[in-house]
């Protein structure tokens, strides 16, 4: 039903197209439920989808990554453990982190600055250099060196009395050797040429280093003692920060970007409200371009345009309308017979047709501005009453 209770023709203006308030918000409601509920399906399930779906990224030994080359199934058996596993990508925040009583990880030190080394090497929690380059493990211990790349294809046996290395039994490397240059460092998993695949160091802090960084991933994390002898060096405490240097990592303590102060489903959510509202727009809108005035092919006459309504107002059932209509005529053409102005209000209207008329002020009211008709036949009986109005201002 149509929004508009107030239909204004050249005189005064008619009230009757049978519309409260009410009913044209019920209106509303009944034709915008849909989009409603299809907009609210897709915000649910779009936070739902983003706060319960783990977010992962590609980025090689990340404890987030759940691909080969991701170190996500160690990280994930750790937590299961009781470890608290912190990711860091930056030097400051690894080095706040890094307490007493914990165990921090770097994984590779190729784009560490020397100021970046010192403050790694200052902190108290107990050391774990995966794959470290040369630079970074002379800066983080004096006691272990780098040698040359043994055969990654052989076995090694333990043979050393470190009790992780032993607990893992068995491994293959892929990285350099290590060299022992303090008696305080105990080699294991030995090469044929005097290095070994992993070191131990005993001090104030332990430092443990690794040469090959494919023990943590996922892909050879289950294969020979890879999985004991990682879990078993990053379990140590029950909290582990695991630092993986990056290439903005200056060493400064990082600002977070509005990005990272959103929370993650942030983005996900506002791309499914964009692809909603594109949606919406593609199915409410009229016209696709810009509007392009044409002349009307034909012309229509007034009568058969008049008829035409007519229909549309029956088969649409809007007896309100078409009483309205009919009121409204009425109304300007019997005020323009007894010389009202157009401003006339319809206190003025219905006053002047009772003197004309010689009805009451009730009578003209009640059919210029009563309720609108219910049935077809109320309709046509208000067309007769009206028409009978105006005849006999015509006579006066």
């Amino acid at each position: 039903m149509s929004s508009a209770p107030v239909i204004t023709t050249h005189g005064p203006a008619v009230v009757g197209d049978g519309t409260t308030a009410a009913s044209r918000a019920r209106s509303r409601w009944v034709r915008a439920r849909w989009p409603l509920a299809v907009l609210g399906a897709v915000l649910v399930l779009g936070l739902a989808a983003s706060l319960f779906t783990p977010r992962t990224s590609t980025r090689p030994f990340a404890p987030d990554n759940p691909a080969d080359q991701g170190g996500r199934a160690l990280a994930r058996i750790l937590e299961r453990q009781g470890v608290e596993v912190s990711y860091v990508q930056t030097s400051a925040e690894a080095a706040a982190l890094a307490q007493e009583g914990t165990t921090l990880l770097v994984v590779t030190t190729f784009l560490l600055e020397p100021d970046q080394l010192d403050a790694l090497a200052a902190t108290r929690a107990d050391l774990v250099l995966v794959a470290p380059e040369w630079n970074g493990l002379s800066a983080l211990t004096d006691a272990v060196d780098l040698g040359f790349t043994s055969d990654a294809s052989t076995l090694r046996e333990a043979s050393c009395t470190d009790p992780d290395a032993q607990a893992a039994g068995r491994l293959r490397s892929q990285g350099q050797d290590l060299i022992a240059l303090s008696p305080a460092a105990t080699l294991c998993f030995p090469s044929g040429e005097g290095g070994g695949a992993y070191a131990s160091v005993e001090g104030p802090r332990r430092v443990v280093v690794v040469n090959d960084s494919g023990l943590l991933t996922n892909d050879r994390l289950a294969q020979d003692g890879n999985a004991a002898l990682m879990l078993r060096a990053l379990g140590a405490h029950d909290r582990l920060t695991w630092y993986l240097p990056s290439l903005t990592d200056t060493g400064a303590d990082p600002q977070p970007s509005v990005g990272e102060l959103l929370p993650p489903w942030t983005g996900p959510l506002a791309l499914q409200l964009v692809a909603a509202t594109l949606a919406l727009a593609l199915w409410r809108g009229r016209a696709l371009g810009r509007l392009v005035g044409e002349p009307l092919p034909v012309v229509v006459r007034a009568a058969e345009a008049t008829r035409g309504r007519g229909r549309l107002y029956r088969r649409s059932r809007s007896r309100g309308h078409a009483a309205a209509a009919l009121r409204a005529g009425v109304a300007h053409r019997t005020a323009a017979r007894l010389g009202l102005p157009r401003s006339a209000d319809a206190g003025a209207v219905i006053d002047a047709l009772a003197r004309a008329t010689g009805r009451t002020t009730g009578q003209v009211a009640d059919l210029l501005y009563g309720p609108p008709p219910t049935d077809d036949a109320g309709l046509l009986q208000l067309a007769r009453l009206l028409d009978e109005l105006e005849s006999e201002v015509h006579r006066t």
